[in-house]
């Protein structure tokens, strides 16, 4: 099962190095991880997908519950919570297959946010799976290179 774990963190120099690499070396797989500061300049917010049942999602809650810096984890996976990703991605755009590619953009309501003659940077932000289907209708396109940021989740309503 796709866990969503949110963690609240001291921001202070090391502390993703010490996270990512205490969860590494317990054999835990993190699919995505994104990190940024909060509303708080003195605390940034973890946030991690990893695949397992509930017990591998317990042991990591644990694992990080005892690092100093951490100030509050927590599974938002079963909340009602809003999920983005964001990726850029270059295409082979020759003329002749610019119109096509342009009325996928329009599709997926993503952005042309640079343009070569025979390439376009293409900017799309969304649910994983909405990132994950707009890849597979470029590939046949060539896609020259691609990043993403990672999954970042806030539950809903006035809860933190």
């Amino acid at each position: 099962m796709r866990h969503v774990i949110s963690a609240l963190v001291q921001n202070v120099p090391g502390v993703l190095s010490h996270i990512s690499g205490m969860l590494a070396s317990r054999g835990y797989n993190i699919d995505s991880l994104a990190v940024g500061e909060t509303e708080n300049n003195q605390i940034s917010r973890m946030t991690f997908v990893v695949v397992g049942d509930d017990s591998v999602v317990v042991q990591i809650r644990k694992q990080l519950e005892k690092i100093v810096t951490v100030v509050q984890v927590e599974d938002i996976s079963s909340e009602d919570y809003v999920e983005r990703d964001l990726m850029l991605v270059k295409v082979s755009a020759p003329r002749e297959k610019r119109g096509e590619i342009t009325e996928l953009v329009n599709i997926f309501r993503a952005k042309i946010v640079d343009v070569n003659p025979d390439v376009l940077m293409i900017e799309l932000s969304g649910k994983e799976s909405k990132i994950e289907a707009f890849i597979d209708v470029l590939r046949p396109y060539g896609i020259l290179t691609l990043v993403r940021t990672g999954v970042i989740a806030m539950v809903r309503g006035a809860q933190q």
